[in-house]
């Protein structure tokens, strides 16, 4: 069985989603995921919902290469989230046949942060995609524990859980913990590496998150056992900021080198041939 691979935007943050989809198809990647949010108001992003051109030639390069878009970010839910406001970034969603929405807890009241991202799944759901909850050890969903509580408490269908390797060890979860999530909750992961050594403070481990982790089997994550405890037939989604390499290697030279390496290290690493 073999891995679906793509590429997440933050990897290649620099490259608009026609440019991101081109590289993905040289590269053999399945899909790609598109920034169409920002995480902050001054971080890059991709506004296909009001970019008609943008939105025009991304669709051509789906058609021309057939890599997909699967996942579209990135929500943050938010004491004063509007859910209505969403609706243009669902139709741009589906209109790009993307399968799921990458969510992140920044509400610290749990009822009203439950509360809002059901309404968020509810309104989701029309449109094909799954609202999956990326647990992060900033957020008010910090870890694996604290994620499988509220979509416990939340039970929408398309409610997910979003799992990825910086935050799995950064947020001190365990492969018990990991275990306890149903498997209709799991949808995608995503897929990186990093230094063994935890950051000593909030900036760095922002920084390392944000900009600077390794590829799968450069650093010293148990990427392995994370690899056998995950279903082998979910999505998988390399996010590899490197900002300091893109300062000097182009985004296809890393984009197409990135996914060969992901390729290789997951057939190693399988429970099953590839």
């Amino acid at each position: 069985m073999t891995h679906r691979l793509g590429i997440a935007q933050l990897t290649l943050m620099e490259t608009p989603p026609p440019e991101l989809i081109s590289i993905a198809a040289e590269a053999g990647a399945d899909c790609v995921g598109i920034r169409m949010i920002p995480v902050l108001p001054d971080t890059p992003f991709y506004p296909l919902m009001t970019d008609a051109r943008l939105m025009r030639e991304t669709l051509r390069r789906i058609a021309d290469t057939g890599v997909q878009v699967f996942d579209i970010e990135i929500v943050r839910i938010e004491p004063e989230t509007d859910i209505a406001s969403f609706t243009p970034f669902f139709e741009a969603g589906a209109r790009l046949g993307a399968k799921a929405i990458l969510v992140a807890a920044y509400d610290p009241e749990p009822v009203r942060l439950a509360d809002t991202y059901a309404r968020f799944c509810d309104a989701a759901a029309p449109y094909g995609l799954t609202a999956d909850l990326e647990f992060m050890p900033w957020t008010a969903v910090p870890d694996v524990r604290t994620a499988v509580a509220l979509l416990t408490q939340v039970d929408r269908p398309n409610a997910g859980i979003l799992v990825d390797p910086i935050h799995f060890d950064r947020s001190g979860s365990t492969l018990a913990d990991l275990a306890a999530i149903r498997p209709d909750w799991l949808h995608y992961w995503q897929l990186c590496d990093a230094p063994a050594a935890q950051p000593t403070d909030l900036a760095d481990m922002l920084h390392q998150a944000r900009a600077e982790r390794l590829r799968p089997g450069q650093g010293g994550l148990d990427l392995a056992a994370l690899i056998r405890a995950m279903p082998a037939h979910l999505p998988v989604s390399l996010e590899v900021p490197e900002a300091a390499l893109s300062q000097r290697v182009t985004a296809r030279a890393r984009g197409v080198s990135m996914v060969r390496e992901a390729r290789a290290f997951l057939s190693d690493h399988a429970t099953q041939p590839f």
